[in-house]
């Protein structure tokens, strides 16, 4: 039988003991806390996982129960995830996983997207919310069931604020380019060479926190070649490292502007590109702003490099040993070849 307490506040203390279990919730009505109580124990009879200690009672400790499973096998979480996970805790934290139904996750979704969130970064939380409800099954046999998750993501897709992003293809046009470098370098407080960033960035195809992390010991002048550090992967989240040839076929050579930033240092410090990729965001943001430059991303330079690679006449396997695709049709996304360069192509082929 189950212990039921009349608390100062009025509510009742349910407390569950059989067979070895235990468990124990708040009701506000005592009949509430009596159907718990059965249904607990039927669970406990028919040898199915109950929530049975405080950690486990709430979303919030799922999702420090999660973190600490992988803490504990070595995996890390990254920036993206652990900021996300933060955030649900602080909205969704003192749910109980069962309150986590289609309702409550719809108005969450309507609450995030009032905010400014798109509907890439709700899929994500959605996402989110699914693996830590997963995980807390799988690994520690919670009953949770992920129904109002599935629920509220059709719904929230009907109303158009979940979805996949949207392929871009926007390609800066060389005005443009040669605009933003030139406003940032006639610029005397702008202590960071992000003109020579953006130059490299597009001769490489490399991301801005790559661009960041690169090392004089990582580079060979003789073989012209750069090995990038964990670089990004949806399967792997660390110790994908990769070697790649520094080419000179953008339109600008990346090994001379390796040697006007070892100019620029004098040889000091580990990194080629010692800054803050935040800042580096920022001032290209602000540029783009200043001259008035639309829907422009630093990670546009990315895709311009790939195209150039391609607009260059390498092939697919080729480009990806650059870029570091693993899935060759990922590149297609990233390649947005101008049709005028189609007469250069041809040239090259005759000749």
């Amino acid at each position: 039988m189950a212990t039921i307490t009349k608390l100062p506040s009025g509510t009742w203390r349910v407390q569950v003991r059989r067979k070895g279990k235990y468990a124990s919730e708040t009701f506000l009505r005592r009949g509430d806390g009596e159907a718990w109580a059965r249904a607990v124990e039927l669970k406990i009879d028919r040898g199915e996982p109950i929530l049975c200690d405080a950690t486990t009672k709430t979303f919030g400790g799922l999702i420090d129960l999660h973190k600490g499973d992988l803490a504990q096998v070595g995996k890390c979480l990254g920036r993206s995830k652990a900021a996300s996970l933060e955030s649900l805790s602080a909205r969704l934290g003192k749910l109980r996983p069962a309150e986590l139904d289609r309702e409550k996750l719809i108005a969450f979704g309507k609450d995030r997207a009032r905010e400014g969130a798109g509907p890439v970064t709700l899929s994500i939380d959605l996402g989110y919310i699914k693996t830590i409800l997963c995980h807390a099954a799988a690994v520690h046999g919670i009953s949770v069931s992920t129904e109002g998750v599935d629920l509220a993501r059709i719904a929230l897709g009907r109303l158009g604020l979940v979805g996949k992003s949207n392929e871009r293809d926007r390609r800066p046009t060389e005005a443009e380019i040669g605009a933003i470098i030139s406003h940032l370098e006639a610029n005397p407080r702008q202590t960071i060479p992000v003109g020579r960033i953006i130059r490299f960035a597009i001769a490489t195809a490399m991301r801005q926190d790559e661009i960041c992390r690169a090392t004089w010991a990582d580079y060979n002048t003789r073989t012209k070649m750069l090995l990038i550090r964990d670089r990004k992967d949806p399967r792997r989240k660390a110790g994908n490292d990769q070697r790649i040839p520094l080419l000179n076929v953008s339109g600008y050579e990346p090994c001379g502007l390796i040697d006007e930033q070892r100019q620029l240092l004098g040889g000091r410090g580990e990194r080629i590109f010692p800054y803050n990729g935040r800042s580096i965001g920022t001032a290209f943001r602000r540029a783009c702003r200043d001259l008035k430059i639309r829907d422009l991303h630093f990670h546009d330079l990315r895709h311009e490099g790939t195209s150039r690679l391609f607009e260059a006449g390498f092939t697919i396997e080729q480009v990806a040993l650059v870029t570091g695709h693993k899935d060759w049709k990922m590149l297609r996304r990233y390649t947005h070849i101008r049709p005028e360069h189609l007469h250069k192509i041809a040239e090259r082929n005759v000749a």
